[in-house]
Parts: structure tokens; sequence; C-alpha cells
């Protein structure tokens, strides 16, 4: 049983210009490229997405931000609520405009939406988080998991956000002949 329970409700909902706003990550791990998990082995960046108990498709993990906390609180809360993970959240991709059909409410009659969306380098895996009974996890490279991505806002997320931040954090982090480290410390 989990001892963490997830927020529900739109009480604490913030709201700007019409737009309903939202917070959410990708999470991402490494995984050696060969069966052998010395340091010389190329590691390989995967992503977590979830499935989403109202349709097809893959989603990354994102909801309400709250009068109550930050945005990366809130995407961080969403991480742990919606796939059950923990870690370092590192910079925002961006922000992305949508429109939800089923989300619609007084302070946005129309159902838009502006997600903040994070780079999440998960250190847990939780047995155990609030949405477990509704939500699956998978991890996918990122072509799978661009394949896989219910909403084009996501996927724009993953290949345009998350794809070219990670490609500089790799340059900035290069050594010296301009090999990308694999340390994922050294990304923070």
């Amino acid at each position: 049983m989990c001892d963490l329970v997830a927020r529900t409700g739109r009480l604490q909902q913030r709201y700007e210009a019409g737009f309903r706003l939202v917070a959410g990550c990708i999470p991402f791990k490494y995984k050696h490229s060969d069966e052998s998990s010395d340091a010389t082995s190329e590691k390989v960046v995967e992503v977590l997405m979830i499935n989403s108990p109202s349709g097809p498709g893959l989603l990354f993990p994102k909801g309400g931000w709250e009068n109550d906390e930050t945005v990366e609180e809130a995407a961080v809360r969403e991480a742990i609520e919606e796939a059950g993970v923990r870690g370092v959240l590192m910079d925002c991709l961006g922000y992305y405009h949508f429109k939800s059909k089923t989300l619609q409410d007084e302070f946005s009659p129309e159902g838009l939406c502006k997600a903040a969306m994070f780079a999440l380098l998960v250190e847990e895996e939780l047995n155990s988080w609030p949405e477990q009974s509704t939500r699956e996890r998978r991890w996918l490279s990122i072509p799978e998991a661009a394949e896989h991505c219910r909403y084009p806002w996501m996927r724009d997320a993953l290949e345009d956000g998350f794809s070219n931040w990670y490609s500089k954090k790799m340059m900035m982090s290069s050594g010296e002949e301009g090999q990308p480290t694999s340390d994922p410390s050294s990304l923070e």
C-alpha cells in the first residue's frame, strides 16, 4: 500500500490569462548500450512514459500547478504521483500550450493549458505510488517515446525541448577531445 496520496480537485489550481497552468517532466536515466556495465561502455538515454487511463498512447507525468507550490515542486509531485519516480529536477525544457477537451472550467472555459516541462534525472523507482492502480510505466528510447506520444505537444517537448537540452548539456560537459561524458552528475 502506498503512503503517498495524489492531490485531486481544482481548489488550488493556478490560472493565468485564461490558461490552466500545468507542470510536468520528462523522466530519464542512462542504460548501458551493451551487457557490460563498465565505465567504457556507451550509455544510452531512456525516458519514462506512463499510460493514460482515458485512452491510447503514452504520456509524460504532468498535472495542475497549485497555489501552495512552486512550478518545480509541482513537476516533482506529478512525477511521484503518476509515475512513481524520484530524482534530480534539472532545467526547464520550455512552455507548451495545448487544449484539454476534458478539463474545461469557469477559469478556462476553452480548456486552454500552458505546461512547464522539466528534465528529471531519475534516481529512484518507487515500488508503490499514488496512481499505480491506473498507471503503468515504460522505459523507452527517445525515438520509441516519440512514436508512442499521445499528444503532439508532448512529442515537441521530447524532440525539441528534451533532445536539444540534452545535446547542449553533453556539449558543455564533454571531455578534452569533445567526447561526451557518461557521468550523469556532470549534467547537474
